[in-house]
């Protein structure tokens, strides 16, 4: 399956935040990283002021289930020493899965495509780099 990972990082040393967690994606048998977006410097979407953000998009390859691959990814972001506290609360790291393949998911725990990814051009902007027929496709998707 085709998946598009959104990456983020605004505390700490973020890039080599960004390159660990993608050095962590690497190393999983079932995960392919087939695409990176250039890495861009964001201003923070609210929550308390804050630094800012570096983020980028990842384009992955992977057998596993969406709800099996955010497993992966939350456990990556604790790996990496992010906190769960207030709501776009700084982080050393964020992963969110943005798209996955085609599939349209809505359940407590999981949403795709990523229910905010279409207002912020932080997601968009890497998203449309590594995947400009994003653009067409985005037409035939119903939300």
């Amino acid at each position: 399956m085709r998946v598009f990972i959104g990456i983020g990082s605004n505390l700490g040393a973020r890039e080599d935040n960004i390159k660990k967690a993608v050095d962590k994606l690497k190393a999983i048998a079932s995960i392919a990283i087939e695409g990176i977006s250039s890495i861009i410097e964001t201003e923070p979407q609210g929550g308390p002021q804050q630094g800012k953000y570096l983020n980028a998009v990842l384009q992955l390859s992977t057998a596993l289930k969406p709800k099996d691959l955010l497993k992966v990814l939350l456990k990556i972001e604790k790996d990496l020493g992010r906190i769960r506290g207030e709501k776009n609360a700084p982080r050393t790291m964020d992963l969110d899965i943005l798209l996955y393949e085609d599939k349209i998911i809505n359940t407590q725990s999981l949403t795709i495509p990523h229910p905010r990814m279409f207002n912020r051009e932080f997601v968009m902007k890497p998203l449309l780099e590594i995947y400009p027929d994003f653009k067409n496709k985005v037409k035939k998707i119903k939300l």
